[in-house]
């Protein structure tokens, strides 16, 4: 049996808010805006731990991650 399309949203939906922390954090922003900001303190207080504790090579790694997310913000802008 295929989901209808009114379900299939529902699906995803459902799938993304599975995932432990992404979807934890996503239920709380939908409740209150405030949420992404303690999220982005965390993320930067995570990357200044690891910079501290290997160095210039975390630095790299973060950098290096976030290339496919450049890439697909270039494309979005490109595309309007």
């Amino acid at each position: 049996m295929t989901p209808t399309p009114a379900a299939r949203p529902k699906i995803a939906q459902r799938l993304f808010f599975g995932i432990p922390v992404l979807g934890t954090i996503a239920r709380d922003i939908g409740k209150s805006s405030d949420t992404i900001y303690y999220a982005l303190v965390i993320l930067l207080t995570l990357i200044v731990l690891a910079v501290k504790t290997w160095g210039v090579v975390a630095l790299a790694m973060t950098a290096l991650a976030m290339v496919p997310v450049m890439f697909t913000l270039l494309i979005l802008i490109t595309r309007g």
